[in-house]
C-alpha cells in the first residue's frame, strides 16, 4: 500500500529571519496553504503566516454561556420544584446561585474548549506532508504545496532565502 503524499516542496532552515523571509516571498508570489514546522512557537513566524484566529475560542464563548444559563437554570428550577420559604425571602433568589452558575460556566467552557480543539484538529489533515525529525530538534521546516510546473521556482525562492536543504516530494 502506498502512501499519499502531496506535491510540493520542503525547505529546511537553521535561522528564523530565513524562514520568515522564505514565507513573505513564499506569500508575495500567492502561495497560501503553508505548512511550517518549528520545535517550539515563534512570533516571527507567526506574524509572516498571518494566520486566521482559531474558531475554538468560540466553542469556549458557546460552553460559558451555556454552562452559565444551565447553572441558572437547574437551580431555579429546583427551587421551584421544591420551595422553602425562609422568612418571606423569595423563591428563587438569584445571588446564591451564582456560585453553581459560575460552576458550570468554567466547566461547560472547558469542555467545550477541548472539544472544539478535538474537532478543528480533525478538520484539517496534515496526511501526505512530508515531515523530519529534525524540525522537532533544532531547524524549521517550510512546506509549500505546489503543483510540478512550479517546483523549479519555488526550489529557488528557497534556496535564495537562505534553505540549508530543499526537497521536492511527490513531483
Amino acid at each position: 500500500m502506498s502512501k499519499k503524499t502531496v506535491p510540493g516542496v520542503l525547505g529546511s532552515f537553521v535561522h528564523v529571519d530565513s524562514a520568515v523571509e522564505a514565507i513573505s516571498g513564499l506569500k508575495a508570489k500567492g502561495f497560501r496553504d503553508l505548512t511550517v514546522y518549528s520545535a517550539a512557537p515563534n512570533h516571527e513566524i507567526e506574524d509572516a503566516l498571518d494566520q486566521p484566529i482559531s474558531g475554538v475560542r468560540l466553542f469556549t464563548l458557546l460552553g460559558g454561556l451555556t454552562g452559565c444559563a444551565a447553572g441558572f437554570a437547574m437551580t431555579i428550577w429546583m427551587s421551584r420544584d421544591w420551595p422553602l420559604l425562609v422568612g418571606g425571602k423569595p423563591i428563587a433568589a438569584i445571588p446564591p446561585y451564582v456560585v453553581l452558575a459560575f460552576e458550570l460556566t468554567i466547566l461547560y467552557g472547558s469542555l467545550c474548549t477541548v472539544a472544539g480543539v478535538i474537532i478543528l484538529s480533525m478538520m484539517k489533515s496534515l496526511k501526505g506532508r512530508p515531515y523530519h525529525p529534525s524540525f522537532s530538534d533544532d531547524k524549521i521546516g517550510i512546506f509549500v504545496p505546489c503543483p510540478a510546473e512550479q517546483t523549479a521556482s519555488v526550489h529557488d525562492l528557497l534556496t535564495r532565502a537562505g534553505s540549508e536543504e530543499v526537497t521536492v516530494h511527490g513531483a
